[in-house]
Parts: C-alpha cells; structure tokens; sequence
C-alpha cells in the first residue's frame, strides 16, 4: 500500500497552461491523476478541482458548458470546489482574507498554521477568485491538521502556493507539484519534488469522446 495522497488541482491554472499543447477538454484530469499515482506508487485518495464559475451573464451558452463540464467531474468521483469571480481592489482582498479566517472557526494551534500561509500568498490578482486560497488552507487542513493524507500533490505551476507547500514540508508531510512545461514556476521546480507533464503523456491522457 502506498503512502495517502490527495491531489489538488489548481483549474484556472492548469487550462491556460494546457491550452498551449491542446483544448483542456482533450485531457482527462482523472486519468492524469491516476498516472502520477501509479508512476510514483502512491496511493490515490481523492481529487480535488478547484475552479472559479463565470455568471450566467457572461453567456448563457458559456456558463452551461461550464456547469455541465463540472457535473462530469463529480459524477467521476472528484470533489468539485468553486469560487465566483469577483473583482476587488489590493486593500479589499486583503480584508476579504482576513474575514475568511476569522470565519473558519480555527483552533488557537490551527490558526497560526493557516495565517502564515493564508495571508502570505504572494500578488494578489485583479480578478480575486480566491481559488489560491483555498486550495493553500486545504492542502493544509488535510495534511496537517486532519492527517488525511501523506503526501500533497498540487497540479499548478503557480509559485504563489510556495509559502504553503513550505510549512506543509515543515510538518513531515511530502511534496509533489505537476504541470505541463509552460508556465511552471521556477521556484516550485528549485524547491519542490516536481514533474513535468509532457505532451506524449497528456495525449496518453486523453477523454474518450462520448458517442
């Protein structure tokens, strides 16, 4: 039996990215998963897709192909997070953080760990999804607070997640980050066990088209 792991899929990242070799919906993150798993021996625990909704008022045909894109994904077995885009100032999202913490209902041993993490993610984006966030507290909350799972795997180039992945290693528990080789972080690459998902394995990774 291999060590528990639990991936967790930065969305937003992980399309732009991927756009570059093929269309996202060519790639079947679950098979994706299950390969670094079986690569590595590891033990698949769960998936986790983090993803920010657009409004049905960006377009209606837009936001039923989304919807029905993240129904797939649940009916495969993977836990589905998501975050409507809002758009807020620097001082805004800041104080939005602030609140979701003190909305969590931490421990006095659990709130140090998710601050230094939290509030330590680096620029904050125009479009605040609040995705990064999330996807930090619960790599955390999983394999530090909880003990869920030995090892984290994160599917992100983003070098914002650098802070979390830190403290979660500081703690004993394993690190693993994955992307295609375009917008891989350097310092995810210099820091952190990684793996580059090169084309030859994506399209080994491919959807089986519905007839």
């Amino acid at each position: 039996m291999g060590k528990r792991t639990i991936i967790f899929i930065d969305a937003n990242n992980w399309y732009h990215n991927v756009k570059k070799l093929f269309e996202p919906g060519f790639v079947d993150i679950k098979k994706v998963s299950e390969f670094l798993c079986t690569v590595k021996e590891y033990n698949l625990v769960e998936i986790r897709w983090y993803a920010s909704t657009p409004s049905i008022a960006d377009g209606e045909a837009m936001y039923y192909k989304h919807m029905s894109f993240l129904e797939n994904l649940k009916k495969q077995g993977i836990k589905v997070i998501t975050r409507k885009l809002q758009r807020l100032s620097n001082k805004e999202s800041i104080q939005k953080k602030k609140n979701t913490i003190n909305n969590l209902d931490l421990c006095k041993n659990c709130r140090p760990l998710i601050e230094s993490a939290f509030l330590d993610l680096a620029e904050l984006k125009k479009k605040e999804k609040g995705i990064d966030v999330w996807i930090a507290i619960d790599m955390i909350r999983k394999s530090i607070i909880e003990n869920e799972c030995d090892i984290c795997i994160l599917i992100s180039g983003d070098a914002d997640f650098a802070p979390a992945l830190s403290l979660i290693k500081s703690h004993g528990k394993e690190i693993l980050t994955a992307m295609v080789p375009f917008g891989y972080s350097s310092e995810l690459i210099r820091e952190f066990p990684f793996f580059i998902l090169r084309r030859e394995t994506l399209i080994k990774c491919q959807r089986v088209k519905r007839k």
